[in-house]
């Protein structure tokens, strides 16, 4: 399957460079307001391998996460075979918005966005799924497209963007594709670049002489579940993570960025993802995942290098057994390495930044911003 863009989109030229129905459910309502003083968000993020959800009040210039939720539903195991989502994927997955729907039920939330991305995109049945789901709990599941995955990814990274940095690269990997973006930010005051960011919330395209401009955005089809399904059948370990790092490096050869080589000074690469996550742990020998460690760290390649290398010794039983992994990650660990390996080799770079953030908080920053409890203005950014 190949890589999506926006229709007529591509490169921006360089010189241009089940339970009762829930309460009147806010989804996209017709203007701004305010929410009350108790007022609260969810945002919910159905992937191809994990259904997760955020319950949060705005905070200033932030969020306060007051609950949330995460489970892996492998709603995508066999899509890549058949077209269509299983029967048991789907009862999974149902099972686990059931669970979310209590909780929204407990915190009387009523501002909401929650959507499903890859595998619902791909599957020939997800219309149907989506018709269950409302039948089964109430919840307006929606499918969002590649471009608003990217953009909501973008700018949950908007707080982690340095002041210093004049080409930025967020990715994010995840469970049924990767998507990254390629922005330009040397035209924005150094003390700006991080709203600057947020702004991208309404769209990549152009907004003028000095604002972050888009210069390329992919979504590659490929993400931890979808690679990892790709090569099941070798056997060889080392060999499976050879051909995987080989095939996504194919895909990646029409991103405009990948043709200019290395990139420029004050480049700066925002990984997102449960895969980039989970090194930065193992990096640091975290045997309890603690996310205030996590979210923020920067890591240098050849750090990032000595985990893989390490994964890769430890071979499939010892990483199912490495703590630093967890149960529900190891069998996909491999996949996402690979990605991430060969994005830090592409674009040769010293320096990843970790993000533990993604579409779910992109989604809280954008019903914030829209109801005008949260401004860009608010936002700050890293020295």
């Amino acid at each position: 399957m190949a890589p999506k863009r926006p229709a007529g989109g591509g490169a921006i030229p360089k010189a241009v460079v089940k339970q009762k129905p829930l309460a009147a459910p806010t989804v996209e309502p017709p203007a701004a307001r305010t929410a009350g003083e108790d007022g609260l968000y969810a945002a919910l993020d159905l992937g191809t391998n994990s259904c997760r959800m955020l319950i949060a009040r705005p905070s200033g210039g932030q969020f306060q996460v007051i609950d949330s939720f995460s489970k892996p539903v492998q709603l995508g195991h066999g899509l890549e075979a058949s077209g269509r989502l299983s029967r048991g994927s789907m009862a999974r997955t149902v099972h686990a918005l059931q669970v979310c729907r209590r909780k929204l039920d407990t915190h009387g939330v009523a501002r909401m966005r929650l959507v499903a991305t890859e595998a619902c995109r791909r599957a020939r049945n997800s219309r149907d799924f989506l018709r269950m789901i409302r039948r089964e709990t109430g919840l307006p599941v929606e499918i969002i497209e590649a471009e608003e995955e990217a953009r909501l990814a973008v700018i949950s990274c908007a707080p982690l963007v340095s002041q210093r940095t004049e080409t930025l690269m967020v990715v994010d990997i995840g469970g049924g594709s990767t998507e990254l973006v390629w922005i330009d930010l040397s035209n924005v005051d150094p003390r700006e670049r991080s709203r600057a960011i947020m702004r991208l919330s309404d769209g990549f395209a152009p907004r003028g002489p000095d604002a972050a401009r888009v210069v390329d955005w992919i979504s590659v089809p490929l993400g931890v579940a979808t690679l990892r399904d790709q090569f099941a059948d070798v056997a060889d370990d080392q060999g499976r993570f050879a051909l995987m790092s080989w095939y996504f490096e194919e895909k990646l050869a029409d991103f405009s960025p990948y043709a200019a080589g290395s990139p420029p000074e004050h480049f700066q690469i925002i990984g997102t993802s449960g895969t980039v996550t989970t090194v930065a742990a193992s990096h640091l020998g975290l045997k309890r995942y603690d996310r205030t460690k996590v979210d923020g760290l920067s890591m240098s390649s050849a750090q990032i290098d000595k985990v893989i290398r390490d994964y890769l010794s430890l071979g499939p039983d010892g990483r199912r057994d490495d703590p630093r992994i967890g149960r529900e990650r190891h069998a996909l660990i491999m996949s996402g390495a690979a990605i991430l390996q060969t994005l830090m080799r592409v674009w040769p770079t010293e320096r990843l930044s970790v993000a533990d953030r993604g579409l779910r908080e992109g989604l809280l920053y954008a019903q914030m911003v829209r109801d005008g409890v949260l401004t860009p203005d608010t936002m700050n950014g890293v020295a």
